[in-house]
């Protein structure tokens, strides 16, 4: 049996009922394969996918917290610091109810290679809560948070471990965090990015994935002789990824026509209204009926449905395994080109092999969602600093990051005979970097 296959196996075997887990790492390994295989007796010697494949460290702990009604509420936090080898870990914090500790293994392996292919130096980790913060009052998200932030602060800090936000984490939620971070360890220092911009936030950082996943959409179509002006475009999702994909996308001059919340989705075939689409999702926090109500152009249909629009591309920004393989076969149907991931793994394993079957350009979350935690980054250096960048700054290193993104994992693919292949390209490019550093550092 080769190694990959070992190894595979190891993880399905260690770690049952962790399906987005055992996804990830056979993603990723798969994909990984011929670089594996040409350096097999090293890698097995050191135990280097071994190695990879484990957390440095998994911290698992309760948060009790007190609802308006006085009733004591315990959830349970996580924390996943996956791989430190290139730098501190970074990696979001997911606010929902199906958090579980497979599914923050499954985003911090992710995490690994998405920021080793930002080029920054960022390590991998993952955290997050089973808590949902949807229709609770602010003094009950900020009672959570403070109880969350109470045991996190003693594994996370500017030079050890620095989270952000996810899904269910947004301003208010990172607001709360740092306030309880600063009382406790009295250090005021970068330890979250996506802060408020009145205490150490970035300008752009809000915008940066949606952007970042239009620059590297656009500079792959470019690359591949096409262009993104006059393309209808299908999103999904409604949350910070999709808001912003659909804004530049429109500057860009594509159309996009769709998106979506976890009720029901919006076809709107003369354009999102973005300002809408803001006031609805940012403002009010309101279901996307209420778009619907207001524009007349738009139809709004229960349950799933987005990817049955005819689109040129389409921009998966929700969540993961929405996308599955008779999606995959409908958008083929309706001619569309392009698929570039907005979310983390939202495409299943065989919907992303029919894409690529079937000549679809498919660029995978770890690379084109990859503009959000580079601009923590960014972020972080500006912390270090105490300096503020302008946003034209900040959007405009962003787009060198994402432009150099889609050219490494471009020549790797080349470089390995799989032109084309985006997936491998953005796995081998990723990898690369993380295991020259894992073995110059020794086993540690």
């Amino acid at each position: 049996m080769s190694y990959v296959d070992e190894v595979i196996d190891m993880v399905v075997a260690k770690n049952p009922a962790q399906p987005e887990f055992h996804q990830a790492v056979k993603e990723v390994l798969e994909s990984l394969r011929v670089v594996i295989e040409a350096n097999e007796e090293t890698y097995r010697k050191e135990a280097l996918l071994e190695r990879l494949v484990n957390p440095e460290r998994q911290i698992i702990f309760r948060v009790p917290w007190v609802d308006d009604k006085g009733q004591v509420q315990v959830n349970t936090g996580y924390r996943v610091q996956f791989n430190s080898a290139i730098g501190p870990y970074k990696g979001g914090l997911r606010l929902h109810p199906s958090v579980n500790i497979g599914i923050i293994k499954f985003l911090g392996f992710e995490q690994i290679f998405k920021n080793s292919l930002t080029g920054l130096p960022i390590g991998g980790g993952k955290g997050g809560s089973d808590f949902d913060p949807k229709g609770k009052s602010d003094r009950e998200v900020m009672a959570f948070c403070q109880s969350f932030m109470t045991e996190l602060s003693k594994y996370i800090g500017a030079d050890t471990d620095v989270p952000a936000g996810d899904i269910g984490t947004g301003a208010r939620e990172i607001g709360y965090m740092f306030g309880q971070y600063k009382k406790i360890r009295g250090l005021y220092e970068g330890v979250l990015t996506g802060k408020g911009l009145s205490y150490g936030g970035s300008l752009a950082r809000t915008e940066a994935t949606g952007y970042g996943l239009l620059y590297i959409t656009e500079e792959m179509l470019k690359c591949n002789g096409s262009d993104i002006k006059g393309k209808t475009i299908a999103v999904s999702g409604a949350g910070n990824v999709a808001i912003y994909a659909i804004q530049k996308a429109q500057q860009l001059g594509g159309k996009p026509v769709t998106c979506s919340d976890s009720t029901g989705w919006i076809y709107d075939p003369e354009g999102i209204d973005v300002e809408l689409l803001k006031e609805i999702k940012e403002v009010k926090r309101a279901r996307l009926t209420e778009y619907a109500a207001a524009r007349k152009s738009a139809e709004y249909h229960e349950g799933k449905g987005v990817w049955s629009v005819k689109c040129d591309i389409a921009l998966p920004c929700a969540t993961q395994n929405e996308l599955n393989l008779d999606d995959a076969k409908a958008l083929v149907a309706n001619g569309c080109i392009a698929v570039c991931e907005g979310a983390n793994m939202p495409t299943t394993l065989d919907a992303t092999e029919y894409l690529q079957k079937n000549g679809v350009w498919f660029i995978p979350g770890k690379a084109a969602n990859a503009g959000g935690v580079a601009t923590s980054a960014l972020e972080m250096s500006q912390n270090s600093e105490r300096l503020s960048w302008t946003f034209e700054e900040v959007d405009g290193k962003l787009q060198n990051i994402m432009v150099n993104i889609f050219h490494n994992l471009d020549d790797a693919a080349k470089k390995y005979g799989m032109e084309g292949n985006y997936v491998a390209g953005a796995n081998i490019a990723g990898f690369l970097k993380v295991a020259d550093a894992m073995t110059a550092q020794g086993i540690v």
